[in-house]
């Protein structure tokens, strides 16, 4: 099953046909507020995720590793994500993640921005665990980028 992964000037606005919302000022606020019907919640003063809809997530102290997304525990390996519950992650040549459990993510053809991504099991939808944990992934990946390019400007 081929999933798509829609774009419009430059912020991800949707996985698989499910709507990614932005504040009203977007061209400002680039944080996504709402993964389809879910509320994306924030850490006061921060954009450090702290729930989707009613999925808490609790991250290291002193960190913005995630330690647990709702009931899963999420395993790391010095700074890399590896797991969340019960998807493993990948990683390719240039530490973009690759998959995600049973999803394949592809990305554009020299650029850094996931294209789509492939299920393995093309009979069935997205499972929304999955588009949750696919989204948190790619949210996380962005951030972690826009982080860097941050620091070496």
């Amino acid at each position: 099953m081929n999933i798509e992964l829609t774009y419009d000037k430059g912020l991800l606005r949707a996985i698989d046909g499910v709507a990614i919302t932005y504040g009203q000022r977007e061209w400002m606020d680039t944080t996504p507020r709402a993964l389809g019907s879910w509320a994306l919640e924030y850490q006061r003063f921060s954009s450090t995720l702290r729930a989707v809809g009613g999925v808490e997530i609790t991250y290291r102290r002193w960190s913005s590793l995630p330690r647990t997304v709702g009931q899963w525990n999420c395993e790391h390996r010095q700074s890399h994500l590896e797991r969340i519950g019960p998807y493993a992650l990948r990683y390719d040549h240039a530490g973009r993640v690759s998959a995600v459990g049973p999803l394949q993510i592809l990305y554009d053809r020299g650029r850094s921005q996931p294209a789509h991504a492939q299920l393995e099991d093309a009979n069935n939808p997205l499972p929304d665990e999955l588009l949750l944990v696919l989204f948190l992934v790619l949210f996380w990946q962005k951030q972690a980028w826009d982080a860097y390019d941050q620091a070496n400007r």
